[in-house]
């Protein structure tokens, strides 16, 4: 019943492209309002850093994705930004990671996971602003990915 109200007035789906609303609210917590934007700061990083590991420009990337560039433009580099489940759903398509724990990185939905923000917050911590990836950069990277693709973790019944 809990879930139902926070829900409110949202069109709540089902199937692949439904997602958990978060509660309306802010943060109550300091440390919650770092912990949501550190892992938006990790999910504006994986974009900027999966484009440019595919030698892809921002215009091209919007192509590929079928998205505006000007929204990949502000998730690259704005930490308040939270995108649209569909812009979401696009970049997993296009980089081939989970939808799910795409949208927890980007603050869409509620992270059960306590690891992949761990996971996030070390990626971000270990990738800067160049032009090419440095090795430890691709090699963040590539650990990210493969975080992002696991098998979304069972829950608890």
């Amino acid at each position: 019943m809990a879930r139902a109200r926070r829900e409110g007035d949202a069109a709540v789906g089902a199937g692949l492209l439904a997602f958990d609303p978060v509660p309306d609210e802010r943060p109550t917590t300091i440390t919650q309002t770092a912990a949501a934007e550190e892992t938006r700061i990790a999910f504006g990083k994986f974009v900027n850093l999966m484009r440019r590991r595919r030698g892809l420009s921002m215009e091209r990337l919007a192509e590929v994705a079928e998205l505006d560039a000007s929204e990949l433009l502000v998730i690259e580099n704005e930490v308040h930004y939270v995108p649209e489940p569909r812009t979401i759903f696009k970049l997993a398509q296009t980089f081939e990671v989970s939808q799910r724990r795409l949208m927890q990185l980007a603050g869409l939905t509620a992270a059960n996971d306590a690891g992949l923000r761990q996971e996030a917050v070390r990626f971000a911590a270990r990738s800067e602003a160049m032009q090419k990836l440095t090795p430890e950069e691709n090699s963040a990277l590539e650990a990210f990915v493969a975080v992002l693709s696991e098998q979304d973790p069972k829950r608890a019944k």
